[in-house]
């Protein structure tokens, strides 16, 4: 039996620690009021939650601003390399552009250097066909005073002379036709 009252005193004991009361001092008062400690727990766990609830809800903010910002600078970065990529592309068109007028410039200059050439070689061929003539001229005119030659002679050299006549003429026609290249391309 003494067991029995040990056991319900300790039990005793512990269930009054369990259910007890706390008591709070007012400080404007001074009087003691007795708080149930269940309560104080739950308004304390309120309060963590609370605050716990505005740390998440500051945090998500923050992210979110984070998180704009972050797209903001990306986007900017994407705007900036459209725009670096669209100044390459028009850099590179007129530097083909540049290219093909240079190579244009290069084509006439070559044509113009053609042409030149043409006329002067026209010239050449001009100045000498003139002096076979001059010559074939003077030796028909050498061996007709000297009465050497029969009249089919003088026929064939007189046909060999308006050959080289007509031979003369077409070059001249080819000067024309070079030097109005010439200055056409000028």
């Amino acid at each position: 039996m003494k067991i029995k009252l040990v056991i319900t005193a300790i039990l005793l004991a512990s269930f009054q620690n369990f259910v007890a009361q706390e008591i709070q001092v007012q400080t404007t008062t001074k009087a003691i009021t007795p708080v149930d400690s269940v309560y104080v727990e739950t308004v304390n766990l309120e309060k963590q939650r609370l605050e716990e609830r505005k740390k998440i809800e500051n945090q998500l903010k923050n992210d979110k601003k984070a998180l704009n910002e972050q797209e903001r600078i990306v986007n900017d970065r994407e705007k900036a390399e459209k725009r670096l990529k669209k100044e390459q592309r028009q850099v590179e068109k007129e530097q083909d552009k540049l290219k093909s007028d240079q190579k244009k410039f290069e084509r006439e200059q070559k044509r113009l250097a053609s042409a030149e050439k043409a006329v002067a070689k026209n010239n050449d061929k001009l100045s000498k066909a003139r002096k076979d003539l001059e010559k074939m001229q003077s030796k028909f005119e050498k061996s007709k005073s000297r009465g050497k030659l029969t009249p089919v002679q003088i026929e064939e050299v007189n046909v060999k002379i308006s050959k080289h006549q007509l031979k003369i003429s077409e070059i001249q026609a080819d000067i024309n036709k070079s030097q109005k290249k010439l200055s056409d391309l000028r």
